[in-house]
């Protein structure tokens, strides 16, 4: 699949704005299954400052400053970017989740000592053993690895209710589990928090869903705006990517911008303004395949 991608955020300030710093994480990622062919950032008013660079993570930063009175921001990403197809996936593949946990340990591959960071807390997402506890449900004894990440990123689905009235940026996990409510981000992060309170490497992705789907489909969740899912790690198969708002496995449909230990790391949009007083916000996204 072949798509074209405008992401556009406008920041209007009741009175101007003096001085703003901001780093953006909006070009899509070059990948095994996906690849940027065309990329551009317009920046509205033009930034005194600009320069790009790529984080510990791999994802794609633009840094930019704006050094005089603006009344208002807009940032406006666009993109073409090509997707493959996935193929299908063993839900066997990877062998029993505890091997898989001794296995990880033991490697001393860089793909496996890299992927050990993303077992540990991060500043949104603590090792929580209610959580381990939680996720056990489908973790059970010598079950597959692959097998039990699917069984709960589809239990995550069926118990919580997606509203995007419930949280905020800020909503602690917690809250989103007692609840059983929120939104991609959420569902997102509470799933890493289970799997690497139970030992097993997950990482946060950030990116988009095809806006409109094809004929007969229904539009997925997350759509319109960036969406958010969960990569896990397994030795000898690399990062599986698992959609528990949409409960499936991310195909051609997802393109992936960034990657990183929770939200914090893939941020779209992020910095500090001085004056300006208070703003408003719109975001809009759009997402279509090229015919």
């Amino acid at each position: 699949m072949l798509y074209r991608i405008r992401h556009r955020t406008s920041y209007r300030y009741d009175v101007p704005a003096n001085l703003c710093h901001n780093e953006a994480r909006l070009r899509p990622l070059d990948l095994p299954g996906q690849r940027c062919l065309s990329w551009k950032l317009k920046i509205d008013p033009e930034p005194e400052f600009h320069r790009s660079r790529h984080d510990s993570f791999g994802n794609h930063i633009d840094y930019f400053s704006i050094q005089r009175p603006h009344p208002e921001l807009i940032i406006t990403a666009e993109s073409e970017v090509e997707v493959l197809s996935h193929g299908q996936l063993s839900l066997e593949a990877g062998g029993p989740w505890e091997k898989m946990k001794q296995t990880l340990l033991a490697s001393k591959d860089a793909a496996s000592l890299d992927a050990r960071a993303f077992t540990l807390s991060s500043p949104l997402i603590p090792i929580m053993p209610v959580l381990a506890e939680f996720a056990r449900q489908d973790f059970t004894p010598g079950r597959c690895v692959l097998e039990a990440v699917s069984a709960f990123n589809s239990r995550i689905n069926r118990e919580f209710k997606f509203d995007p009235n419930f949280t905020t940026v800020a909503t602690p996990i917690t809250e989103v589990f007692e609840n059983r409510r929120g939104v991609c981000q959420d569902f997102a992060q509470l799933m890493i928090s289970a799997l690497r309170s139970i030992g097993l490497p997950a990482r946060y992705v950030s990116g988009y869903l095809e806006t409109l789907p094809p004929p007969g489909k229904p539009k997925m969740v997350g759509a319109d705006a960036s969406h958010a899912w969960v990569s896990v790690f397994v030795p000898g198969q690399g990062w599986i990517d698992f959609d528990p708002t949409n409960n499936l496995r991310p195909a051609e449909r997802h393109i992936t911008v960034a990657t990183g230990r929770d939200f914090r790391d893939v941020s779209p949009l992020r910095g500090v303004t001085v004056g300006g007083a208070n703003h408003h916000l719109k975001v809009s996204v759009d997402v279509s395949p090229v015919t």
